[in-house]
């Protein structure tokens, strides 16, 4: 069957549930604020939110190690929205002593100094960013991995003390990428490189067909350590 005949109807369906959902959000948790990690899905948010609510927030943590194709795409989201969106970076001295003490690629070695460096370039930040908010918007989709198919639409977030929405959870794939070409929409060019899901330079690869679009991140761990930390799953309660 013929995609591009069949799934805008779906589509139109979908868009106008978030918009529903994002305006909720404006108006009932104020102030909120989005995550955008700049992927493919989180652009489909950046479009809606930049265009429509202009009282929801962006920011993105910018790791100090990202790949320039991520950095072309923040210049270019200013140039086609006229916004800019909040970089929160790591600490200084945090970031410095860990590379005096382990060496820049660490990382490699054990899950643990992984870890490590997320928590300082990713975590840390985020708790800095979403502090005095009452919702966090991410882009994360239940088919993403196996990691996050239990992903919830709403739920309170313990850790953060706010509540936490994922208004993209059930979309696929492809209705991420029919909305994208559908509105024009920038993009970050890796994804043309096969590139499903892109994070730190030194911790991202392609993928081949087939793989799981998270294959990608972290591919010498395990598949289910394959998480930075910045969603606990263990202490959400569902919210509706």
């Amino acid at each position: 069957m013929n995609r591009q005949m069949d799934e805008p109807l779906d589509l139109k369906a979908r868009v106008e549930q978030l918009c529903v959902m994002l305006a909720d959000i404006q108006q009932h948790y104020a102030p909120a604020v989005f995550a955008n990690s700049l992927g493919a899905e989180d652009m489909v948010l950046t479009d809606l939110i930049a265009q429509r609510f202009p009282g929801i927030s962006m920011f993105t943590l910018d790791t100090g190690r990202l790949p320039e194709e991520t950095y072309d795409l923040m210049q270019r989201i200013r140039q086609h929205y006229g916004v800019t969106i909040h970089a929160y970076f790591p600490d200084a001295t945090t970031v410095e002593q860990y590379v005096a003490q382990q060496g820049p690629n660490a990382f490699y070695e054990s899950v643990a100094l992984r870890k490590s460096c997320c928590y300082m370039r990713k975590v840390e930040p985020l708790k800095r960013a979403l502090q005095g908010k009452k919702a966090w918007i991410t882009g994360m989709r239940r088919e993403q991995t196996s990691t996050r198919e239990n992903l919830e639409l709403s739920s309170f977030d313990e850790v953060h003390n706010l509540q936490k929405f994922n208004p993209l959870c059930e979309w696929s794939t492809e209705e991420v990428w029919h909305y994208l070409k559908q509105q024009s929409v920038p993009y970050n060019t890796l994804h043309d490189r096969f590139y499903p899901s892109i994070g730190c330079a030194p911790c991202t690869r392609a993928v081949t067909p087939g793989e799981d679009v998270r294959s990608g991140r972290w591919w010498w761990e395990r598949a289910d350590t394959r998480e930075c930390g910045l969603h606990v799953r263990n202490t959400n309660t569902p919210h509706e």
